[in-house]
């Protein structure tokens, strides 16, 4: 079997455009790298994070903390290691399409998912903070909204059709660092408890529950999504939710069954789930293109169809109420695509996302790793997370992918 390389990822192509806009924009990028260069010989250190969410807000200070800071649970040679046993789970991936498609390739994920999953965090953890800040997930955009905006609406939808309120106790199924946890219980006083299979990821999220005040509200638990039974108690939760999160299940009928074993009767589960859409051809080369790309950059078993994600709400013990898909007004004329800021759209406050401030960070951090600030692969991670925004993109201009599937479901 061919083995999947980082390497392989278009990275000439990255370097070539990011040369093309050098070359246009001397003077800034000259400054830029510079200071790049002079504050990393300054600071040749781990970094001391506050958790307070200003920590990446600089450009130069804040990018060398991305995979260089003293929270990490990795350490030295450990990023490498976790890089190389990623990539083995995605043999062929980018070099021949169909290659992690077959259901060798699918198995060999299903059975080593949670080393997936945590490798996965471990390494696009600081990037997704840094560029995305810390609700790790899309959401869909009116005209007039910032970006920051769109994300919080996503997630107070999901707390208004749950019927979260003070006093209720919410389960957040794959809780990241805790972004909209931290939001929701702002929006509604609830009790909100959740669980991530990364031991950084609880690290770093109970420091900004602290950090926020919210410690009384939020909590969160390192633990396997798959086996909720061992981490909490029968009808312990009045409803539940999952963010872009059990997309990395390797089985979403035991992970949903889960869910139902710990919520009341009558408690409501919510997902905003990634799939292909009804317009995905699996006998169309560039799409299974476009679904291996987003299944290798996002740390995925295999992407599947709405109708499977029902299915399994239904097989696992709940009666689904609603389910649609968040962005099916997309290319309306007063909403923003899902995917428009990766495709290159401009914006101040958003410019990291961007697709030129992806290519100035990609030079930042090979610049950093060049000086052996950030760890040996780190430009790696960079090149795999710039190669996905770009399949995410494709998959949402032809509509045959959203990261936004909502299924509501009730516990019979």
């Amino acid at each position: 079997m061919n083995n999947f390389n980082l390497q392989n990822i278009p990275v000439d192509q990255i370097v070539s455009k990011t040369t093309k806009f050098v070359e246009e924009n001397p003077v800034a990028v000259g400054v830029s790298a510079a200071a790049t260069l002079l504050t990393g010989l300054w600071i040749f250190r781990k970094a001391e994070l506050k958790r307070d969410g200003k920590d990446f807000n600089s450009q130069l200070s804040g990018g060398m903390r991305i995979l260089n800071n003293s929270d990490h649970t990795l350490k030295g040679d450990q990023f490498s290691a976790s890089i190389n046993d990623y990539e083995n789970m995605f043999g062929g991936a980018r070099q021949n399409v169909g290659a992690i498609t077959n259901e060798e390739s699918i198995d060999i994920r299903r059975a080593r998912y949670a080393a997936m999953i945590d490798h996965f965090y471990n390494l696009v953890t600081d990037f997704y903070e840094w560029g995305w800040c810390q609700s790790f997930h899309f959401g869909p955009r009116w005209h007039n909204e910032t970006f920051l905006e769109s994300i919080k609406r996503a997630e107070y939808y999901l707390a208004l059709r749950l019927g979260l309120k003070h006093g209720m106790r919410a389960l957040d199924v794959g809780c990241g660092v805790g972004g909209p946890m931290r939001n929701i219980a702002i929006f509604t006083g609830a009790n909100i408890e959740g669980i991530t299979i990364n031991e950084y990821q609880v690290r770093i999220g109970t420091k900004y529950n602290v950090a926020n005040g919210l410690d009384h509200l939020c909590k969160i638990h390192q633990g396997d999504f798959q086996k909720l039974d061992q981490k909490f108690p029968a009808e312990y939760f009045d409803v539940a939710y999952a963010i872009e999160a059990t997309c990395h299940s390797p089985d979403r009928v035991q992970c949903f069954s889960g869910v139902n074993k710990v919520l009341k009767k009558g408690g409501l589960f919510c997902v905003l789930e990634w799939v292909m859409l009804n317009g995905y051809n699996p006998n169309n080369k560039d799409h299974i293109r476009i679904k291996e790309g987003i299944e290798v950059g996002n740390g995925l078993p295999t992407l599947v169809t709405p109708d499977k994600v029902v299915k399994s709400f239904e097989d696992s013990g709940f009666e689904v109420v609603d389910h649609f898909d968040l962005n099916r007004n997309q290319h309306a004329s007063n909403e923003i695509p899902w995917y428009a800021t990766l495709g290159g759209g401009y914006s101040l406050s958003g410019f990291r996302m961007t697709y030129v401030g992806r290519l100035v960070t990609h030079s930042m951090v090979w610049t950093l790793e060049l000086l052996r600030i950030a760890p040996a692969g780190s430009t790696k991670v960079s090149s795999l997370l710039n190669a996905t925004a770009i399949d995410l993109v494709d998959g949402g201009k032809d509509a045959i992918f959203t990261p936004s599937y909502f299924v509501l479901g009730k516990k019979k």
